[in-house]
């Protein structure tokens, strides 16, 4: 089990100031925040990191919607990081997420979520390099 997790604040999150809290709220549940950048997302690079939803039928909103303003980007660490951190973000719908977790808090909406965290730790690792360029093992 890999000690590393990625995670995105994604643009309405970050456009409302909340990037702040969240962090606070991530380093607060334990997690150490290794690597980490504000940066605006092309259309080309969000559709290159969304391909796996590329033949759904939300891919091309979901494309427009992570090009359309800055996203912090981060790797974190601790111990069974992946599942852990799922547990902190809560359910992609905000009116399903349990009390105190970050989407429950911060999320506009089922598709304006607030935070990406890794599904599974082989995806945590590809989503880092992919956005950090990096072959470092954490």
């Amino acid at each position: 089990m890999s000690r590393i997790t990625f995670t995105m604040i994604k643009p309405e999150a970050v456009e409302a100031g909340n990037s702040g809290s969240i962090l606070s709220k991530i380093e607060k549940a334990g997690f150490r925040i290794v690597a980490m950048k504000k940066t605006l997302l092309c259309k080309e690079k969000a559709g290159q990191f969304y391909a796996i939803h590329k033949e759904r039928p939300f891919y091309n909103d979901l494309v427009e919607y992570m090009s359309s303003g800055p996203i912090i980007a981060a790797i974190l660490e601790k111990d069974n990081a992946v599942l852990d951190f799922r547990s902190l973000i809560g359910s992609t719908d905000p009116s399903e997420a349990a009390e105190g977790t970050i989407r429950a808090e911060f999320a506009e909406s089922k598709a304006k979520n607030a935070v990406h965290g890794s599904d599974s730790d082989e995806n945590a690792m590809i989503e880092c390099n992919f956005h950090f360029d990096t072959d470092e093992r954490y």
